[in-house]
Formats: structure tokens, sequence, C-alpha cells
């Protein structure tokens, strides 16, 4: 055979040759990839659970219908890193302020749940969380007595777009009136006959009210199971006026307080002034009629 014949035969070899070792080549190169890909999607994952959003799982009937128990919910983390407050109507998860969840330990979990809970797919067994509605903001005045309604600053809230059928608003555990403090917010849950929430914990530090600093952010969506994906929205009750203007009108009843003896002392000083003025004819400037304007203004 010639050499000019061999040549098509040899290329072709050739290129079968290089083929199989550009495969194996590839094969290999993945394998080596492959720890590093799955190092940067842990670490993405850790990154959205620490700081974006992470999924918790409902473990109680405290917010039915709201929430069933086992739903899971994807809480907001990111707005509070800008200084986002929870606001009314909000469904938040917290972190136990101290005495609201028994002692009794949880079950110790396995190494897939563990690593699922470390880059945030899976709740933590360790962290005591809980998830409640915020009723009241710090600077609110919130209290409800016999079966209700919540009021909040003096007006009463319509929970029924909420409120577990059948429960009353308090009718389990009348209370207040309480102050919220600066940088803590009230809580309940939606299923009130089911719900240890603020009203149980007025015994302790902060009369039940919880520091804002313990709320690990806004429960924002159902994520699962897929028939119970929805909105986890803020009910109309909240947006209806009266609830901020009772808290704004304690400051300007207390400027007008503190006005009225002011103007009347003026008053009085004024007209005490301009008395003596006209009766002292020896100080002829004191006694010029343009004082006596310049006191009454």
């Amino acid at each position: 055979m010639s050499t000019d014949q061999q040549r098509p035969w040899g290329r072709l070899g050739g290129e079968e040759e290089s083929g199989s070792v550009k495969k194996a080549r590839r094969q290999r190169g993945f394998w080596k990839e492959l720890p590093i890909l799955i190092g940067i999607a842990l670490l993405l994952a850790l990154l959205i659970k620490t700081f974006l959003v992470q999924a918790f799982s409902i473990p109680s009937d405290s917010m039915q219908d709201t929430l069933q128990r086992g739903d899971r919910v994807l809480v907001d983390k990111l707005t509070p890193w800008f200084g986002s407050e929870p606001q009314r109507g909000e469904v938040v998860v917290f972190h136990d302020p101290g005495g609201w969840l028994d002692e009794t330990p949880a079950p110790e979990p396995n190494a897939v749940q563990q690593v699922l809970s470390f880059i945030g797919l899976m709740p933590s067994a360790e962290e005591k969380d809980l998830i409640k509605r915020v009723i009241a903001v710090g600077g609110d005045t919130v209290e409800c007595h016999g079966t209700g309604p919540v009021k909040v600053n003096g007006k009463a809230l319509k929970e029924d777009s909420y409120l577990f059928p059948g429960n009353t608003p308090c009718g389990d555990k009348p209370f207040g009136p309480v102050k919220v403090p600066k940088g803590s917010i009230w809580v309940m849950g939606d299923h009130r006959q089911r719900s240890q929430d603020s009203r149980y914990h007025t015994n302790l530090k902060g009369n039940g009210t919880v520091e804002t600093k313990q709320v690990v952010g806004r429960a924002f969506t159902i994520a699962w199971p897929i028939n119970r994906w929805s909105w986890l929205p803020v009910p109309d009750t909240f947006d209806q006026p009266g609830l901020d203007k009772a808290v704004a009108a304690a400051p300007a009843a207390l400027g007008l307080a503190g006005a009225v003896p002011i103007a009347v002392w003026r008053h009085r000083s004024g007209a005490r002034q301009t008395t003596e003025d006209t009766a002292s004819p020896a100080s002829p400037a004191r006694g010029s009629g343009l004082d006596a304007r310049d006191d009454e203004l």
C-alpha cells in the first residue's frame, strides 16, 4: 500500500486516539471539579441562610389556620440587616426570649438532618425559635378584656380574617393594658386558645414583650407543601386609621398641657407689668404706650 493511501487511515486513527484522550481528560476533569462545585454550592447555600432567607418548620397549632403543623415557611433575614423593624400584623420568627419554651430536650438529629440544617434547608433542632403574629410595636399600648376585642392604642382590631374559627381574641387569657417598650414587640398566635404567647409571659422580663434583636425575620411565604403555597400578607385591620394617631397624640397632649400654664403665666405677668408701668410716672419710658403694647404682645 502506498504512503498516500496510508495517510488518511493514519490521520483517522490519530483522530480517534485524540478523541478518546480528550474524553478521558474531560471525565477526570469533571470528577476533580465536582468537589469544588459542591463546595461552592454549599457556601452559597450557607450565605443565603445566614443573610437572605431561611426555611423554618411549623411545629405546633398555635398559628392555625394561617399556618398548619408541618408547613415550611421562608423567612426574610435580609431587611433586618438594613434596620427594618417588625411591623404590626407581620408573622415573625424569633428566638426564645427566655422561659417561653420548656426545657424538654429535642431529639438528636441524624447526619443528613445536621447537614441540611447547617445549609438552611432544614430548621435547626438546637435553636429554640417561635413563630407568632406581631400585634403591637414599641410605644404602643395593647390590652384585651373579657372576650375581646384586642385594642392597640385604644383602637379595636378586627381579627376575623386570621383568627382561628371559634376562637375569641383573648377569652382564655385577658391582659393589659401593657405599654410595649421601645425596641420590643407584643406577639400573639392566630389560634389564641392554643398559643402560649405574650399574654402568658407577663411575669417575665419585658412583661411579655420580645426584644426586636431576638427576631430572626419575617415569614413571608409558605413554601411547602406545594398545595399550601401562599404569601403571608399583613391583614387590613392593621392599616385602619387610628392605630398610629393615638401614639402621636400623646406627645401633642403633653405639649399642650405644658403650654397652657406657660401661656397663663405670661398673660398674668404681662397684666401685672402693665399695671406697674401705669402706676409709675417717675419712669416715662416704662409708662409709654409702646411698652404697654409690647407687653400685651
